[in-house]
């Protein structure tokens, strides 16, 4: 059974794609049909390519590779951040700051300092300062863990990058392709697909479906580090819900009809 069903992927929105306009010509075979002035996704492939995405992120983490999660922009910063943490991986929910990677030295210098200035607030330090400095350091920790606090605790440059829409994250999937990390993403209509090694095609902008990929993902870490017993089976739910109507053709008629 697939990994996310087609049902669910048409509740969570994820067959939505951008106005026809903004499309990028090399997404066409994922695209089944444009309704409206909005492309829609073909789901038949979602669900083979996210099962495809399931398995490289489920077997990379069973060899013990360091998994970043990316997506900095508001529709994703949620999911991005629960779903590493819940699948004891990384994250980047901010803006990237260039060089995260490909200038990875300065960055740890950066994490030091932040881990410095917890130190000093729990070892005492900041009670005999003066108030005036100790605001500053706080308002310096704030800043570090807003940008680098999900990859504070990270022991090296990821061996795989999950992103959320790589046409925003442009430089973060650059930084990864120079130096050799294959990268996962969500890929939307309006997006290069060419330096994304494992694509997912979906909707990246609506809140639901970046949860439901996003989830799915963290869940194949999930498996490959614990056991496919470990993650909260829902092919029973799946089974009960699934129809054999439904088809890419139904689909189309439930757009139809949501845009009449």
């Amino acid at each position: 059974m697939a990994v996310i069903s087609m049902k669910q992927l048409l509740e969570a929105g994820v067959h939505f794609g951008h106005q026809t306009r903004r499309w990028n010509p090399k997404m066409a075979k994922y695209i089944f049909t444009e309704r409206n002035g909005i492309h829609v996704i073909d789901l038949q492939q979602t669900v083979k390519y996210a099962d495809q995405a399931y398995d490289f992120m489920r077997d990379a983490a069973a060899n013990d590779a360091v998994i970043l999660f990316v997506g900095t922009k508001k529709q994703a910063a949620d999911a991005v951040k629960e779903e590493a943490e819940r699948s004891g991986q990384y994250f980047i929910n901010h803006r990237w700051l260039g060089g995260t990677l490909t200038n990875w030295s300065t960055i740890q210098k950066r994490v030091a300092r932040l881990k410095e200035i917890k130190r000093m607030e729990e070892d005492g330090t900041f009670e005999v300062l003066p108030k005036k400095e100790v605001a500053l350091l706080n308002k310096q920790r704030a800043r570090l863990e807003k940008f680098l606090g999900g990859i504070e605790d990270m022991p090296r440059i990821p061996d795989v990058m999950y992103v959320v829409d790589p046409h925003k994250e442009q430089i973060a999937v650059k930084e990864a392709k120079k130096l050799g990390i294959p990268v996962v993403a969500m890929v939307d209509t309006n997006t290069d697909p060419d330096d994304i090694d494992v694509i997912i095609p979906a909707n990246d902008d609506a809140i639901r479906a970046v949860k439901l990929i996003t989830a799915k993902m963290a869940d194949a870490v999930i498996e490959g580090r614990q056991g496919e017993d470990s993650v909260e089976s829902v092919e029973a739910e799946l089974a009960a819900t699934e129809t054999q109507a439904d088809s890419i053709e139904e689909i189309v008629e439930v757009v139809e009809g949501s845009n009449e």
